[in-house]
C-alpha cells in the first residue's frame, strides 16, 4: 500500500476565517495550504477609485490578482490607459498599477488566488 504523503485540506467560502466590508462590496477570505484565497463581491456602482483607494491610499491597486470571474461585467484600466473588460468565465493575470468598475446591474463575482491578502484593509 502506498504511503499517505500530505493530508487533504478542505475549506469553504460558506465559512470564511474572514469577512471584510467596503462600499459597495466585500471579500470573504479562506486560508488553505499558506495562501489566501478570496471571493470578492462587487455590486453595480463599486468602482476601485471610489470604493477602495480611499481605504488603499494609493492613486491606483497596487495588488496583483490571479483569478477567476464567476459573474457580471468589469472593465479594467491600467495606469498607460489601456483598458480590458473581464466577463463571467474569464480567467485573469492582472498586474499591479489598474483601476476597476462593475459594468451593468449584475454584481461581479472574482475568485483570486493571489492579492487578497490585504485587499479591503485600511492603511
Amino acid at each position: 500500500m502506498p504511503a499517505t504523503i500530505g493530508r487533504v485540506e478542505c475549506r469553504s467560502f460558506g465559512a470564511p476565517a474572514e469577512v471584510r466590508t467596503f462600499e459597495k462590496g466585500k471579500v470573504e477570505l479562506v486560508n488553505i495550504g499558506g495562501a489566501m484565497i478570496g471571493r470578492a463581491t462587487f455590486q453595480p456602482g463599486w468602482k476601485w477609485s471610489t470604493c477602495i483607494k480611499p481605504l488603499a491610499k494609493t492613486e491606483t491597486c497596487q495588488v496583483a490578482h490571479y483569478g477567476y470571474q464567476l459573474s457580471g461585467t468589469m472593465v479594467i484600466r491600467m495606469e498607460d490607459g489601456t483598458e480590458t473588460t473581464l466577463r463571467a468565465g474569464d480567467i485573469v493575470n492582472l498586474p499591479p498599477g489598474h483601476d476597476g468598475w462593475v459594468v451593468g446591474n449584475e454584481p461581479v463575482v472574482f475568485i483570486d488566488f493571489q492579492g487578497m491578502r490585504d485587499y479591503g484593509k485600511k492603511s
